[in-house]
C-alpha cells in the first residue's frame, strides 16, 4: 500500500486524485488531506477515505470539523490547522507521495516541506517553481525528492521526454518544447467586447472543470504564461525553447520536437484524472477513469499561433521569464491580487494585465535570496498590486 497525502483535497485537482485513488483501494490509502476552510468537502472524504490526518488552513474550520468529527464517531481522524498543520500533512513518515495541490502562493511551504523530506511530489502547484524555481529545484535534488508534474502540459512533455533530459535538452537532442492551450472561452471574442466580459464568462472553460482561478487564467493566458516559467524549471531549459500553441480541441497536450526533425506528443481527452494517474503510478500504468480518446470523433486538431494583443499576459510572463530573478514571483502575486479582483467585480477583466504591468514595471527584479527574502517580495508586490487595481475601478 502506497500512503499518498493530498494537500489542496477539496479543490479540482484533489477531487480528482481521490477517484483515481479510490479506483485502486488495494493500492493506494490516503494518509493525510489538507483545504483551506471547506469544512462539509473535506468531512464527507472524510467519511470515504478514513485518512489519519485532517487539516484546515482556517482555524475556525478545523474546529467545526473537529466537532462534526467527533459527532460522527470518527474521532480517530486526528485534525491539525494553519501552516504548520499543512506542512505536518506534507511531511508524514506514512506518505511516501505527496499530491501538492493547494492553488496559489499558499502552496508554497508545504510544497518546500514535502521536498526536503524527500518524498515523491506530484507537483499539481505551479506557484512554487513560479514563485521559488531556484530555492524550489535546489531542494528537490538536496533531499532526493522525486519531481513529477501534473499539470498536463507538463506531464505530456515528461512523457514525451527521454531519460536524462535534466541534465540539458541539447544533450538528449530536444530542440522545442511546444506548451499547447486552448485558448480559453474568449479566444474569438471581438477585441472590445473583453473589457467587458463577467466572471461567469471567464470562469466557463470549454474544454476542462477546473477552479475560478485557473480558469480566469486560463481565459488571459496568464495560466499559460506561469507554465512556461514552470517549464523551464522542470526540464531545465530556458523561455527561448519554448513556444506555446493554441490547440482550440485540447486533445494534444504538449509536443516535444527532436533535432532530427521528430516530433512527439501525448493525447488524450481533457481530464486531469489521465496525468494524475500517470504520475501516481509512474513509471508504471494504472486505469484513471478516463475514457478512450475517439479520434474519429474528435476529426480535426487546429493550431494557430498566439494573438498577443488579445493575451498581453502571455507576453508579460515570456518576458518576466527572460528576467529571471524576482520577476517570475512579482507577477504571479500581482495576477493573483487582480485575479482576485476581477472575480470579486472590482476591476475589469481587461485590467487583469495592466495591473500585472505596472506592478512589474514599479519593482525592479533582484536576485533571488533566501525563502524569507522572497516571501518579502511577493508581500511587496502584492501590496503595489493592490494600489493599481484601485487607479482601476469599474
Amino acid at each position: 500500500m502506497i500512503g499518498v497525502s493530498v494537500l489542496g483535497s477539496t479543490g479540482s485537482i484533489g477531487v480528482s486524485t481521490l477517484d483515481v485513488i479510490g479506483r485502486h483501494p488495494g493500492r493506494y490509502r490516503v494518509v493525510a488531506l489538507t483545504a483551506h476552510s471547506d469544512v462539509e468537502g473535506m468531512l464527507a472524504q472524510c467519511r470515504r477515505f478514513r485518512p489519519d490526518l485532517a487539516v484546515m488552513a482556517d482555524p475556525g474550520a478545523a474546529a467545526r470539523l473537529r466537532e462534526s468529527l467527533q459527532a460522527e464517531e470518527m474521532a480517530a481522524i486526528e485534525v491539525d490547522q494553519g501552516v504548520d498543520g499543512l506542512e505536518r500533512a506534507a511531511t508524514l513518515d506514512q506518505a511516501g507521495t505527496v499530491m501538492a495541490a493547494i492553488v496559489g502562493a499558499a502552496g508554497l511551504l508545504p510544497t518546500l516541506a514535502a521536498a526536503r523530506a524527500g518524498k515523491r511530489l506530484l507537483l499539481a502547484n505551479k506557484e512554487t517553481l513560479v514563485m521559488a524555481g531556484p530555492l524550489f529545484m535546489a531542494e528537490v535534488a538536496a533531499h532526493g525528492a522525486t519531481l513529477l508534474p501534473i499539470d498536463s502540459e507538463h506531464n505530456a512533455v515528461f512523457q514525451c521526454l527521454p531519460a536524462g533530459f535534466r541534465e540539458g535538452l541539447e544533450r538528449v537532442g530536444v530542440s522545442r518544447i511546444l506548451l499547447t492551450a486552448s485558448g480559453g472561452p474568449f479566444r474569438e471574442l471581438p477585441l472590445e467586447a473583453l473589457a467587458v466580459v463577467t466572471p461567469e464568462q471567464a470562469c466557463a472553460h470549454p474544454n476542462w472543470e477546473m477552479g475560478r482561478k485557473i480558469s480566469v487564467d486560463s481565459a488571459t493566458m496568464m495560466n499559460k504564461g506561469l507554465e512556461v516559467i514552470e517549464a523551464c524549471w522542470l526540464f531545465a531549459t530556458g523561455p527561448e525553447r519554448i513556444q506555446v500553441v493554441i490547440h482550440p480541441q485540447s486533445t494534444v497536450h504538449s509536443l516535444v520536437q527532436y533535432v532530427d526533425g521528430s516530433v512527439l506528443a501525448e493525447l488524450g481527452n481533457p481530464d486531469m484524472r489521465t496525468p494524475i494517474a500517470q504520475a501516481l503510478a509512474w513509471p508504471e500504468r494504472v486505469s484513471s477513469g478516463v475514457a478512450d480518446l475517439d479520434l474519429f470523433a474528435v476529426g480535426r486538431l487546429d493550431f494557430e499561433c498566439p494573438d498577443l494583443e488579445r493575451f498581453p499576459a502571455l507576453d508579460l510572463a515570456f518576458a518576466a521569464a527572460r528576467a529571471g530573478g524576482t520577476a517570475p514571483a512579482v507577477l504571479n502575486a500581482a495576477n493573483e491580487v487582480a485575479v482576485a479582483a476581477f472575480l470579486e467585480r472590482r476591476i475589469r477583466f481587461t485590467s487583469i494585465p495592466e495591473v500585472v504591468a505596472a506592478t512589474l514595471e514599479g519593482m525592479d527584479s533582484e536576485a533571488v535570496g533566501d525563502l524569507d527574502a522572497l516571501l518579502d517580495v511577493d508581500r511587496r508586490a502584492r501590496e503595489r498590486a493592490i494600489r493599481e487595481a484601485q487607479k482601476r475601478p469599474l
